[in-house]
């Protein structure tokens, strides 16, 4: 397809082709895209050939997504030593630098070579999203260095949405430019959103009344089930996330209408694996999330350890969409400990103590006896009226829903025994 020559529902069908593509179809042609940035990486890009060489890896060995796994996790600490021992891009190009479209320049720094996508990863979460022609969008990240302004104007452009690049801060002049411009939708972080909100409300506007605002897409920081109910409750603006990740240059895993977590992008091959091991973990068990671009010709990077925490489903989406999806990401894998083959991700824990409303302080604890792992929780309550022996047998029953991992023992401690800052304690010994 010319998609240069096609306007937006042309490019929408495209995308509707390899999202809605029969998933043994799609194992094919990830697994055929896999094999080929994988020699095209060793081939042109230093690092990988010293990363595989190093491992006694060769290309060829790849040939299922499990062989993947003999492969190093590449992660961001590496990706900032490989660029001071092989300057400017850590021998992670795959083209000669003449070839070079643009560069993005992210935290470390790490300078980010980009070509510009003939098909807009971020425009098929906008089209997810809902976004179309006739939408006016504030899009309020930076874009200067970094590659979030650009890549998500690229993005909405590609619905047909009318853009404005307001970037970041600028409060007031944001709300008279929602105004002026009768917005509709919004790309950016939802604190920010938030803040324009309240910022207006301040003013003495009535947001829901005074502005055209209908959508908002989120990406950069975690969107709590609480603040997304008060945009969509009681402001009447339908929310969607995205998952990005800067050093792999774009969307990773994108909200549809269902809301039922973020399907995979198609132009990576995504993995869950247990962090320490490198392993792939099964449906359900919680992993950090690492992901290979399949479909970029200038960025060799193999294997990116993003440092999430996630887990996925298979289920399929009645969106129509056929990949897997995550299920949102619920921390980082410094933040996590691995009790009976499980990890409890404190982000994850304190999601599920919040929405306990009789506990005031909680305590995880693990412990090493005889030769098993060993989980128990320590809790204040609020009121000592509580029935203990309920609240017991509620906590047992749904913690290894959210968990997988079951609790061997529950103590109820009396008020200032507990330090609100440890909530997750791991005192096994591994002498």
């Amino acid at each position: 397809m010319a998609l240069n020559k096609e306007g937006p529902m042309e490019r929408k069908r495209f995308f509707d082709e390899l999202e809605s593509m029969d998933r043994k179809d799609r194992d094919l042609y990830q697994l055929e895209k896999l094999k080929e940035q994988i020699k095209r990486a060793y081939e042109n890009a230093v690092a990988i050939k010293e990363l595989f060489d190093r491992a006694n890896i060769k290309p060829d060995m790849i040939k299922t997504f499990y062989d993947l796994e003999k492969v190093p996790i590449i992660r961001k600490t590496d990706v900032i030593e490989f660029q001071k021992r092989y300057p400017p891009y850590g021998g992670f190009l795959t083209v000669p630098e003449n070839e070079i479209q643009r560069v993005f320049i992210t935290p470390g720094p790490i300078y980010l070579p980009h070509q510009i996508e003939e098909i807009s990863w971020f425009g098929k979460s906008f089209f997810a999203a809902g976004f179309t022609k006739g939408d006016v969008v504030i899009n309020t990240p930076t874009y200067h260095m970094s590659p979030a302004g650009i890549l998500f104007h690229e993005g909405l452009r590609v619905t047909g949405a009318t853009v404005i690049p307001t970037g970041v801060g600028n409060t007031d002049s944001q709300i008279k430019t929602m105004l002026d411009l009768k917005v509709t939708g919004f790309a950016g972080m939802p604190s920010f959103l938030m803040t324009i909100i309240k910022r207006a409300e301040e003013l003495g506007y009535n947001f829901r009344k005074d502005f055209k605002l209908k959508k908002a897409w989120f990406t950069g920081e975690m969107l709590p089930a609480s603040m997304r109910k008060v945009f969509e409750e009681e402001y009447g603006i339908d929310t969607y996330q995205c998952y990005s990740v800067t050093e792999l240059g774009g969307c990773v895993a994108y909200e549809c209408a269902e809301k039922k977590g973020m399907h995979f992008m198609d132009e990576y091959l995504i993995e869950i694996v247990d962090p320490e091991t490198g392993k792939s973990l099964r449906e359900g068990e919680v992993g950090e999330l690492v992901a290979t671009p399949i479909n970029n010709p200038y960025w060799g990077l193999v294997r990116f350890g993003t440092g999430d925490m996630t887990s996925y489903i298979t289920e399929p989406c009645s969106c129509g969409r056929t990949s897997y999806r995550i299920t949102g990401i619920v921390g980082r894998s410094t933040d996590a400990v691995k009790v009976r083959g499980m990890f409890i991700v404190k982000k994850q824990m304190e999601a599920f103590f919040a929405n306990i409303d009789e506990i005031s302080r909680y305590q995880v604890i693990v412990e090493r006896k005889e030769q098993r792992d060993e989980l128990s929780l320590k809790v204040e309550l609020k009121d000592e009226s509580i029935d203990r022996s309920e609240l017991k047998k509620r906590i047992e029953e749904e913690f290894p829903k959210s968990l997988r991992v079951r609790l061997d023992r529950i103590e109820f401690c009396e008020k200032g025994n507990i330090k609100e800052e440890e909530t997750l304690i791991d005192k096994r010994k591994w002498d």
